[in-house]
């Protein structure tokens, strides 16, 4: 499997494809797929021999996968963790900054203040942290930063539905963070947007969350574009979800 990633066996008093799923799915989250170099190809044999079940199980669980985003199984060519496409990558993002932003809105009339000074505390120490941690180790805590204002809004649709977007957002996020000046930027916009909810003003802290957001689309739209265009002058081969991200 892609990236060292390890599976552990099954135990057999899970209900096996629903635990074959979560553990495919758990580690393609953990992949770093947007890198150039990712192998992104997924072996049914060697999953198998992992997890200590038969390949049957693991194809029904590979299908669902496929359902929901995460793989494409081309015929006669195997399984492979499905990138999005440029296009698709932007659009995620313009969404999640449209369901964050109304979890700051909320998260000023539903959180207390007490919420309020632990996620302050949540984000100094990820700061402090930050410091000498590996740059992996940031991005997780900048993603968990934004999952809390989420949960902070108390509203349990928003919260479901931009999980399930954020699924496919968490490796975007990662490797957008490790680009340009974009960790010591995240670091100025969260407490910004601490201060705002903190002051319980609705607007400001709507307003700064979405802006937040809407900068990693625009680094992403205007960094991303342009390597995979010197990719491609490169002589770097095309074609379909497995290779760099195209827009279109």
């Amino acid at each position: 499997m892609a990236g060292g990633v390890k599976l552990e066996r099954v135990a057999i008093n899970f209900t096996l494809k629903d635990h074959i799923y979560d553990a495919l799915r758990s580690a393609i989250l953990e992949m770093d797929i947007y890198e150039p170099d990712a192998d992104l190809r997924l072996d049914e044999r060697k999953i198998a021999d992992q997890l200590g079940v038969s390949r049957t199980p693991i194809r029904e669980a590979l299908a669902r996968l496929e359902q929901d985003g995460f793989v494409e199984i081309q015929p006669r060519k195997g399984v492979f963790v499905r990138r999005k496409a440029l296009d698709e990558v932007l659009e995620m993002v313009v969404v999640w900054a449209a369901l964050e932003s109304m979890a700051a809105r909320l998260a000023v009339e539903r959180a207390t203040d007490a919420e309020f000074r632990a996620l302050r505390r949540f984000a100094l120490k990820a700061c402090e942290d930050g410091e000498g941690a590996r740059l992996a180790e940031y991005s997780d805590k900048n993603i968990a930063f934004h999952q809390r204002i989420l949960e902070l809004s108390k509203c349990a649709l928003l919260l479901s539905t931009a999980n399930d977007l954020f699924m496919h957002m968490h490796a975007v996020r990662r490797r957008a963070m490790g680009e340009g000046d974009r960790m010591r930027r995240s670091v100025v916009d969260h407490m910004n947007i601490i201060e705002a909810l903190e002051s319980r003003d609705a607007d400001l802290a709507s307003r700064l969350v979405r802006e937040h957001t809407l900068r990693l689309h625009d680094h992403i739209r205007r960094t991303w574009l342009k390597l995979e265009e010197l990719g491609r002058r490169a002589g770097a081969p095309e074609g379909g979800n497995m290779e760099p991200m195209r827009a279109g």
